[in-house]
Formats: C-alpha cells, sequence, structure tokens
C-alpha cells in the first residue's frame, strides 16, 4: 500500500507539471489497483432488469435480489469503480475522467458567458455507482415540506410521514451525539457522518450563524431546517461511499443477480399492441444485443438518460419524436420540466490562518495525504474542500420556515488547485480565470456557493439525433424566470456580509477584489454587477431532476404515477431524480435512494399478490 500511494504520489505531481490532459493515464494507472470480477454470461431472460447503477437503481437492486426466486439483472453503461473515487478531496479530478457522461447543455443567452462556447458543463456519473462516484457526498434529506407537496400534487404514499421510514432504512448514522436520536438511525446501507478533518475555517463559517440570526443545527431532523452545520457525508473512514459500495458490493455474490457492465442502453422493447415492455436493447462491446424481461423493467439512469432512453423507445412528445422518425407508442412530456439547482461559482475570500490549502501545498503533501486518506483522515477526506453547509432566506422568501438559499462553503476556490481542474471542469475560460484569479494561486482562499433551492425556471431535454448513442439537448433555461436571478443575487450579498461578521474577520477574510472581465462596465458589488457575474459563472450544482415527473395522468404535465409506473406502458417503472416533481430544497442524493427503496417495496408488493409468498433472503 505504501508504495503504491508512492508511486501514485509521484505521478500526480509529475503528470500535472508537465501534461495539460494529466487524468486519462492516471485513470489507467488506478485501473491497475481495481478490483476485478469475472464477465457473467447474460441470459435470455430475466425477472427483473434495472437499468441504472446510482443510489436509485443500487437500492432496487438490492432489495429485489433479496427475494431468492427472482432473477435481477443489472445493466451499467460504464465499468467498474476504481479506488481514485474513493478519495474525497479530489472529486473535481474525477469529473475529467471517463466516468463522467461529459455532458454540455446546449448555448443560451443569459447563462454561462464565461464559460467556454457558453456552454454550462453537466457532470452525470457513468460506471458502477453512477453520479454517486463523483458528486460532493452530500446527504441532505430535504424537509417535511418538500415532500408534502409531492403528495398534494396526486401523489398519494409521497408525503413526508410516509417517506421518513426509508429515509430511517438507508441510514447508517456515524456521528456519535447523533447516533441514538429518533431521527436517525444506525442499521441502514448508507454510512452518514463528519469528515474525521474540520479546518479553522469552518469553525469560523459556523460561528458566524449567531451573527446572521441563525444557529447551528441537524439539518437532518424535521424539526428545524434554517441554520449551519458541517456537512453530513456518505463517507466511512474518511472515503466516498458510493451507492455501489453501499448496495451492490455486499451482495454482489447472490446467485440470482447478474451485472453487465459497459452495457449501454438504448431503448425499451415495447409491444405496440398490448403497450407492454418486455425487454431492452443494448450496446456491449461495440455490438447491440437484446435481453428479456419476464415482470419489469426498471430505468434509473438518470434525469438525462432515463429520458434520453424513452424517447428512443418511443415513449415521449408525439411531435418531436415524429420528427426523428421514432414510432410513438406513448404521447407523453418526457424531458420536459426539467429542474436544477444552479449557484454563482465565483466567490473567493483569502484569510490568513496557518492551515495551507493551495495547489503547491497539496502537491508537496500529495503523499502524506494520499496516506492519510487511505488510514481514514487528514485533510484529504474533505469532499471536493467543502466542510458546511447553511440555510438561510432572502427578502424574497414568504415562508418563514423554508430556506430558498443553501450556503455551500469550501475551504479553498477556483484557484487552490492552480486551474488545473475545477475551473475546467466547470468549463471556465482562460481569460476569466487569468484575469480574475490567477492571483490567488499561492493564497490560502475559502468560498462560498450560495445555491438557489427553489428554482422556478424549467429546462428541458430533447434527442439531438436518432441515433440513441448520440448525447441529447440540454436546455437549463437557467433564469428564464428573472426572480431565479435576484434571488441567487440576493444570496451572494448574504454570502458576502456572512464574510465580514467578527468570527471571518479574525481570521482576516476578504473579498477577492478583482471584478470579472465581463462585468466590468457595472459598480463593484453593486446589485447589478452580482446579476452579470451569476449570468457569467452559472454552474450547475449537479442536481438536474424532473424530466419525467410523477403525478396524475389526467394532469398532462406528468409521466409516471405514485407508483412510478410510466403511463399507459406496463412493466415499466422509473426510479430515479426524474420523477421528482418538484426538486426538494437539499440536495437529492438521500432522496433519490429512498426512491429506489420505495419502489422495490411497492415492485414486491405487485408482484406478491399473484405469486406464491415472496421469500426474502
Amino acid at each position: 500500500m505504501i508504495v503504491r500511494l508512492f508511486v501514485v504520489s509521484c505521478l500526480v505531481f509529475f503528470y500535472h507539471e508537465v501534461s495539460s490532459e494529466p487524468l486519462t493515464f492516471l485513470e489507467t494507472v488506478m485501473r491497475l489497483y481495481t478490483k476485478t470480477y469475472p464477465e457473467i454470461q447474460i441470459l435470455p431472460e430475466y425477472d427483473f432488469i434495472v437499468v441504472g447503477s446510482g443510489p436509485g437503481g443500487a437500492a432496487v437492486t438490492n432489495r429485489l435480489s433479496e427475494v431468492k426466486n427472482w432473477k435481477v439483472l443489472l445493466m451499467e453503461s460504464g465499468g467498474e469503480q476504481i479506488p481514485f473515487s474513493e478519495w474525497p478531496l479530489i472529486v473535481s479530478y474525477f469529473q475529467l475522467t471517463s466516468f463522467n457522461w461529459g455532458y454540455r447543455a446546449e448555448k443560451q443567452p443569459g447563462q454561462c458567458q464565461a464559460m467556454v462556447k457558453q456552454r454550462c458543463r453537466w457532470p452525470r456519473g457513468k460506471g458502477m455507482g453512477g453520479s454517486s462516484v463523483l458528486n460532493y457526498m452530500i446527504y441532505t434529506r430535504g424537509t417535511p415540506r418538500d415532500y408534502d407537496r409531492w403528495a398534494a400534487m396526486g401523489n398519494p404514499g409521497w408525503s413526508y410521514d410516509e417517506v421518513y421510514p426509508y429515509f430511517l432504512k438507508i441510514e447508517n448514522m456515524t456521528i456519535p451525539e447523533l447516533r441514538n436520536s429518533p431521527h436517525h438511525s444506525t442499521t441502514g446501507y448508507v454510512p452518514v457522518g463528519y469528515n474525521p478533518y474540520k479546518s479553522q475555517v469552518v469553525d469560523a463559517f459556523l460561528e458566524s450563524s449567531k451573527y446572521v440570526n441563525q444557529s447551528t443545527i441537524d439539518y437532518n431532523q424535521p424539526e428545524n431546517y434554517l441554520g449551519f452545520s458541517r456537512i453530513q457525508a456518505t463517507t466511512r473512514n474518511g472515503k466516498r461511499v458510493s451507492s455501489y459500495h453501499a448496495y451492490i458490493e455486499p451482495v454482489r455474490n447472490r446467485p440470482n443477480l447478474h451485472i453487465s457492465l459497459n452495457s449501454q442502453v438504448t431503448r425499451v422493447l415495447i409491444d405496440s399492441e398490448s403497450k407492454k415492455a418486455y425487454g431492452v436493447e443494448f450496446v456491449k462491446n461495440g455490438k447491440k444485443r437484446i435481453v428479456f424481461a419476464r415482470k419489469e423493467i426498471i430505468l434509473s439512469a438518470g434525469a438525462i438518460n432515463t429520458p434520453h432512453i424513452l424517447m428512443h423507445s418511443g415513449v415521449g412528445p408525439r411531435e418531436h419524436l415524429e420528427s426523428f422518425k421514432i414510432k410513438v407508442e406513448r404521447d407523453l412530456p418526457v424531458g420536459e420540466n426539467l429542474q436544477d439547482h444552479i449557484t454563482m461559482a465565483g466567490l473567493a475570500f483569502t484569510h490568513n490562518t496557518t492551515e495551507l490549502f493551495n495547489y503547491n501545498t497539496m502537491l508537496a503533501q500529495a503523499f502524506t495525504m494520499m496516506y492519510n486518506i487511505s488510514k481514514g483522515g487528514g485533510m484529504g477526506s474533505i469532499p471536493g474542500g467543502v466542510e458546511g453547509i447553511g440555510f438561510v432566506q432572502t427578502k424574497y422568501n414568504t415562508d418563514p420556515s423554508y430556506p430558498d438559499i443553501e450556503f455551500i462553503f469550501a475551504i479553498g476556490s477556483l484557484a487552490a488547485d492552480s486551474g488545473h481542474t475545477v475551473r475546467r471542469g466547470m468549463g471556465i475560460t482562460d481569460e476569466c480565470y487569468n484575469q480574475a484569479y490567477k492571483h490567488l494561486e499561492q493564497k490560502n482562499t475559502w468560498t462560498i456557493w450560495p445555491m438557489l433551492l427553489l428554482p422556478k425556471s424549467r429546462g428541458r431535454i430533447l434527442l439531438g439525433s436518432r441515433n440513441p448513442l448520440k448525447a441529447p439537448l440540454l436546455y437549463g433555461n437557467y433564469f428564464q424566470d428573472e426572480s431565479d436571478l435576484w434571488t441567487l443575487v440576493e444570496g451572494i450579498k448574504m454570502a458576502v456580509n456572512l464574510s465580514r461578521t467578527e468570527p471571518f474577520q479574525r481570521i482576516g477574510s476578504k473579498l477577492n477584489p478583482v471584478p470579472l472581465p465581463g462585468c466590468k462596465q457595472y459598480e463593484f458589488e453593486s446589485d447589478d454587477y452580482w446579476a452579470c457575474t451569476a449570468r457569467q459563472i452559472t454552474a450547475t450544482v449537479h442536481h438536474m431532476s424532473g424530466t419525467c415527473r410523477m403525478g396524475i395522468n389526467e394532469d398532462g404535465t406528468t409521466v409516471v404515477d405514485n407508483e412510478l409506473r410510466v403511463h399507459g406502458i406496463k412493466n415499466l417503472r422509473v426510479a430515479d431524480a426524474s420523477v421528482m416533481p418538484i426538486l426538494i430544497a437539499a440536495h437529492p442524493m438521500a432522496p433519490i435512494y429512498m426512491i429506489g427503496e420505495k419502489c422495490a417495496d411497492m415492485i414486491k408488493d405487485t408482484w406478491s399478490q399473484g405469486e406464491n409468498k415472496v421469500e426474502i433472503r
């Protein structure tokens, strides 16, 4: 292990210094240390086929394969998860590998203007664990209001009281002071805890809460959701725990569970007369293949790929499908209602603590940091530098108990890695970075990303080609509703004001005074200036959802019913973020796990009624 860490540390240093594209090489090296499994022989038919191994698909797969006499096939477009992804600090590096689908939203006016070709990057995970291998591991359930709104929109069974037991079922709380809380559980598959390492700067963030009429809270309990906290993350001993590690790896050897990797599902096979889904078409090793399902197919490919697969299967907006000469099996608003959490990712503050967190320091300490990660500690255990979050209200919010902005606090900034990965992952141009951030590279910095929690703008996903292997067209429509822009501006101003509270002033915090090159025409720190920055560095927080909206069929805006069954198509369900009618005011990983768990129970209820008693292993 020590030799391995030394070799990787040297490679990190050497290839960052001499190569502009080091990640492909490092990814190849890390594959040498990836645990592999024998290739399975895919059967002609299974009881259930699950497409996608993210939090929703992993939970469904685990629970369905509990039934000994059900044969379950899990299909994943990517390969095995590699150890590289388990190191929390370098999460942004992983977004530059082949484990990211590499999607880019289409160019639209008034957003992403400081990005290359004015196109936002939309990272999505490709490999075992789906997007849980490249997210920031932040575990938030959301508020009771989030789920009560779902239920009120024609979705019985989805109120907070009804989904709450699933959150307990998921969780293995490791924070000592919360393990005995009635709002937490220690029996689930997903470990939830604090990072082993805590910086001096996050202490200032937490202390600053009282200067803005907030307090420190446990944001995963239902009574109070306004306040600040260290992040509760899906890590174990300082390492990432993806949905693969949590739900699939422990049960991978079940004899009734098969896993087919590097298998890109291109469409669901639907009988045009019976409107019954009976199999999937997929591409593996360059060859098109088919596998059949006796009972059901569950799409858990995510808010981009699930609607993409459905539309290529003939389920989607009639006129759009017919324009590509795709036979329409069901006319549904697939791909509409796209919602996302966005931020202005360009705030940067310097500080004068003794904790060094910049590129040169990280390179100099690469071996030490990787060793600490292997032992479950040190600065390397911080997920992408993110240490804290705060739920706050702007002046535009009319609900006294519900936040509309989330502060994502991180040690470091766009310049912390000298522009090698974070800004590349976002697609920020050289002009913007060099003029506004390069001077910060040798300084200690921290940042807050103010995240817009309740976006009113809605995007969409469209096909870009009749070829299902071609990427879809992605339209965020950010700031289409201008109130989103001004709410985000207010969040930016609140973050700057927070930096001027006494706890931050004790560590010498100062706002980066250099304006963005595209906003120099506005008075620095004016509302118009901040609005300009939001349109320049418009960054997704990777929370795309809602593209297969759940609700009653008669509504005309929905794709699945309250049991996640696709309207008008038998034996086909969806279990991922795409079914969310409204995006929750939090990070969606925890509710996606919940959706997967609940979907599995609904499937068991459906099929146990027509069979002998379901025997759970």
